[in-house]
């Protein structure tokens, strides 16, 4: 689930201010701490096979974050697919992978536990093919 900047609904409008809220964007019940996570990735960078043996060679961790700049594809579960580019804030549930179209910086604000699970697993998948 993405969504532009545009597209928020704006709670306060004024010329001093802007403040849009986009409720019920994902739902973190059951998750511990959320770690902040700040990524570059080249373009062309494609995560896939380092997502090999995880739970249907995907990434099972929720994620909500913001594209800062760049293009991001995600796939799911269901072999659809979301472009995330520069501006867009997101949602993507446990069950996805992603490469940049651009070079790109995203944020993630993610569950800390899980996703360092994913980050150490990733991390030696790089370490096995080096």
């Amino acid at each position: 689930m993405k969504v532009a900047k545009e597209d928020i609904p704006a709670r306060i409008d004024t010329p001093a201010a802007i403040a849009r809220h986009q409720p019920d964007f994902g739902d973190a019940t059951d998750y511990g701490h959320i770690a902040a996570e700040y990524f570059t990735l080249t373009e062309g960078t494609d995560i896939s096979t380092l997502l090999d043996g995880l739970e249907n060679d995907l990434c099972q961790c929720p994620h909500w974050g913001y594209v800062v700049s760049g293009e991001l594809t995600v796939t799911y579960t269901d072999g659809s697919e979301e472009v995330d580019r520069g501006g867009d804030m997101f949602y993507w549930p446990p069950g996805h992978t992603l490469r940049a179209g651009e070079d790109t910086d995203f944020v993630l604000f993610s569950p800390q536990h899980e996703h360092g699970e994913v980050i150490a697993h990733i991390r030696n998948k790089m370490e096995e093919s080096a």
